[in-house]
């Protein structure tokens, strides 16, 4: 059984390491690790995050021209909380703190952060809240 349809996705960071060390942290709540650093040919430095063994998320350090939105899977509301508060205290800037967007769904419970080069970076779940 396939678990997801994309494999993997890479983005352009301006800094490496300021960007590392924000995933690092943001990321960590929801299971997510640096799990490969190297240079490419090019020279471009390039890290890896995800859940072992397997990277998914990928930043590079290259020229940003245009802001993206990522969304990662949380296992619960709990979990899009701490991946908020991490984010923060990481130097994330909020971009819609935890809670219901019922606009997407009736239980879409998200939180959304702006990483160092603006990037819209979000935790969501779709459960329904149980108290």
């Amino acid at each position: 059984m396939v678990r997801a349809m994309i494999d993997h996705i890479g983005i352009a960071v301006t800094d490496i390491e300021k960007s590392i060390a924000f995933y690092t942290k943001a990321l960590a709540p929801l299971g997510y690790e640096c799990l490969r650093k190297f240079d490419t040919p090019s020279g471009a430095r390039v890290a890896g995050f995800g859940i072992a063994p397997k990277p998914e998320f990928w930043i590079a350090q290259g020229t940003v021209a245009q802001h993206i939105h990522i969304a990662f899977r949380a296992s619960g509301r709990a979990k899009v909380r701490e991946f908020y508060d991490a984010a923060m205290a990481g130097g994330g800037r909020d971009n819609g703190g935890p809670g219901v967007r019922p606009h997407y769904h009736e239980h879409y419970y998200g939180a959304f952060v702006l990483d160092p080069d603006g990037h819209n970076v979000e935790a969501c779940c779709h459960e329904p809240f149980l108290g």
